[in-house]
């Protein structure tokens, strides 16, 4: 991978965020601390690793050479209403995409440290990225679905907001 192709990986996660946020948005105002799945993470909880751990700390990894394990549970004490809960995904969002217009052709191609005990290039931990956020995603259709409420088309990007459908092409 290089910057280009993650301009482009990139461009096709920003489309896949706004389906995201219209996810979060449906969650129940109520039910931000459910636990609709026994088990699993409340919807907080997860959004608060989908975007905090898989979309910034993975980005910020990347850029500086080494993932560390963030610790979630303040930042999941931290938002009290749904409202702050969608806010601190478009937060992370924001925060992430900053990183990502930093990121070099080297950062791409140097190893990686992380927590987990692996090293991998910068292209393979953004890949990561990819893979959790779309498996954390599915997780957060199931989680409101079992809340009672009904969830986007995961394809319908043209009703996301602006800043998050598709780009028109350009013509020549």
């Amino acid at each position: 991978m290089n910057k280009q192709q993650l301009t482009m990986m990139w461009d096709h996660l920003r489309q896949v965020h706004g389906m995201g946020i219209r996810v979060i948005e449906a969650i129940p105002a109520d039910k931000i601390d459910a636990n609709p799945i026994p088990n699993m993470r409340t919807p907080k909880q997860l959004v608060v690793h989908m975007y905090a751990m898989c979309f910034r700390e993975i980005a910020e990894g990347v850029l500086r050479g080494k993932i560390t394990e963030l610790d979630e549970k303040p930042l999941v004490a931290g938002i009290k209403t749904h409202a702050e809960l969608v806010q601190f995904a478009k937060d992370q969002w924001k925060a992430a995409d900053r990183v990502i217009s930093q990121i070099t052709d080297t950062n791409l191609t140097n190893t990686v440290k992380t927590p987990w005990d692996f090293e991998a290039p910068g292209f393979v931990m953004l890949g990561i990225i990819q893979d959790e956020y779309l498996h954390h995603r599915g997780q957060l259709y199931a989680f409101v679905r079992a809340l009672g409420k009904d969830v986007p088309m995961m394809w319908d990007f043209e009703h996301n907001a602006p800043e998050f459908q598709p780009k028109q092409a350009t013509k020549a």
